[in-house]
């Protein structure tokens, strides 16, 4: 009898650890089929883009992007919980994992409490990403970082971040990136150099707006010398929720110190904003509409990308996408589709200066 009330006490000890911790393994899987005009050649495939051809392929993440991993949660009691989250990104089309290594995206863990929020450490996406979820595209391949050539969706190690719950409809994130060098802000001995950023966002039944704050530091010298790659961001964003209707819009100043600048290349100030309108058709449909501009100093140029799209989804885990687009620059702007490097070169992709870069992409998404 004394066996069998043991190995009953044993049992429920183990139902009850398996009730309080979890691991799950989740992911997205997202392919298109593409076509785009506008991009550069060259008759000896190299060097500067003399021409303008078309192509169509397939590509893996143009929604969203493809990606798994792996999250758990143990639960200490008293709203207390230790959480950790592994995750990888990579592409459908080849299945080639990044090169930057097995958990890429997100490699994590940390506490949070009910009252206090969440505290975590490690690899993250940079806090300059939270601009996600005021952007009508989500930060499709083609949304608000194409025209800052990447800014701001970049990743970021060595951090420690801090998300608030929400009191009164407020709620505070903010994020701080060793550079790990010998020099606080970088110098040249570590992939990366500083970085840090805090966003306040106030959300109600009608709207919500979000302030943010970021900075990049060069990893070379710790400065700020680059818009696209090292340098001060300031954001205002807004969502308006008006029934089956989402407006949404944004302004970006992003600056730099103020360095040598090259026309066409490397501005030292942009000016980015967008405003686009989401329409929610039916539970399962949306048709989505947006423009993003840029306008940069230095005779680098403006830009202006205008975008319809849609999505429609055939169950809770899948969903097809599409969305048609094109990038118009003026004289000495080349600002592509996708958020490509700076540069006239054929590997840069970007269109030659002054032309336009168009495409559309249909594709299917599914959520493990």
């Amino acid at each position: 009898m004394k066996k069998i009330l043991l190995s009953l006490l044993l049992v429920g000890m183990a139902l009850e650890a398996h009730a309080q911790s979890s691991v799950t393994l989740y992911g997205r899987l997202d392919e298109a089929l593409e076509y785009m005009s506008g991009v550069p050649t060259n008759p000896s495939s190299s060097g500067a883009a003399q021409s303008s051809t078309h192509r169509f392929r397939l590509v893996g993440g143009n929604w969203q992007g493809s990606f798994w991993g792996i999250k758990g949660v143990e639960d200490l009691g008293s709203g207390n919980r230790v959480l950790f989250k592994l995750e990888s990104g990579f592409n459908i089309a080849t299945g080639q994992g990044s090169p930057s290594g097995i958990f890429n995206r997100w490699a994590e863990v940390g506490v949070s409490n009910d009252s206090y929020g969440t505290l975590m450490m490690g690899r993250q996406l940079f806090i300059a990403n939270d601009v996600w979820d005021f952007d009508p595209f989500g930060q499709s391949f083609w949304a608000s970082a194409t025209l800052v050539r990447g800014r701001n969706w970049p990743f970021s190690s060595n951090n420690i971040s801090y998300q608030s719950p929400k009191i009164g409809g407020f709620d505070f994130a903010g994020q701080y990136s060793f550079s790990n060098a010998t020099n606080f802000n970088g110098n040249g001995t570590t992939p990366q150099g500083r970085e840090a950023g805090a966003h306040i966002t106030y959300t109600s039944a009608l709207f919500q707006v979000r302030g943010m704050y970021d900075e990049i530091r060069s990893a070379a010298n710790g400065g700020f010398d680059n818009p696209f790659t090292a340098s001060r961001e300031y954001s205002a964003m807004v969502n308006v929720f008006l029934g089956q209707f989402k407006i949404q819009g944004a302004y970006q100043a992003i600056r730099t110190s103020g360095g040598a600048a090259t026309a066409g290349v490397a501005p030292t100030s942009l000016d980015h904003e967008w405003g686009g309108v989401t329409w929610q058709t039916t539970p399962a449909a949306a048709l989505i509409a947006a423009v993003y501009h840029v306008n940069a100093n230095k005779g680098a140029g403006n830009a202006t990308m205008y975008t319809i799209g849609g999505s429609y989804n055939l169950s809770k885990r899948t969903m097809l996408n599409m969305q048609i687009a094109t990038t118009q620059n003026s004289k000495s702007a080349n600002f592509a589709l996708n958020a490509n490097d700076a540069g006239t070169t054929v590997s840069s992709d970007n269109p030659l200066p002054g032309h336009s870069q168009s495409g559309v992409y249909l594709g299917i998404q599914h959520l493990f």
